[in-house]
């Protein structure tokens, strides 16, 4: 009989949780009522930081959001990438992929940019970064989040020596 209560006590907790999870769930869905296309750094931000001590690949992922495409439709997403005046390519970063501009075909809804960065001190004095700019796209879609700020039309990786 005590665990009959036990358990009974144990559901009787629980209960308000699992609804407060299942109407939670219930509004999952579009938070936007427009089509965007984005980019996030591995970690989901906009910024991120990499070590000049190190070798490592970044994969920074362009995600498109919007209406699902028809058969033989596709959203075709330009970039740019900027850099500042502290890097140089193939001494302390080399852009791995080629594909510019990018190709959304239906059911495909991110596609990576890959940057290799190669172990090089850089001058703390200059500009370390290396910026990727959501630059146009074929369906008119909102570069970055809907609103005036437009997070993550663009992510910037600043190299660092630590």
């Amino acid at each position: 009989m005590k665990k009959l209560l036990l358990s009974l006590s144990f559901i009787i907790c629980c209960l308000p949780f699992s609804t407060a999870l299942t109407a939670c769930a219930d509004q999952e869905g579009e938070w936007f009522d427009e089509p965007f296309v984005r980019i996030t750094t591995p970690n989901g931000t906009a910024n991120q930081v990499v070590s000049s001590s190190i070798r490592t690949v970044g994969t920074y992922t362009a995600f498109l959001s919007g209406p699902a495409l028809a058969e033989n439709d596709s959203v075709i997403v330009s970039y740019e990438i900027i850099v500042g005046d502290g890097l140089v390519e193939d001494v302390d970063y080399k852009v791995v992929t080629t594909q510019n501009p990018l190709v959304f075909l239906p059911g495909i809804n991110d596609a990576p940019i890959r940057v290799r960065w190669l172990k090089h001190t850089v001058d703390p004095t200059k500009d370390n970064t290396l910026t990727i700019r959501l630059t146009s796209n074929s369906k008119g879609y909102t570069l970055g989040f809907p609103g005036p700020a437009h997070i993550q039309s663009q992510v910037t990786i600043e190299k660092r020596n630590e």
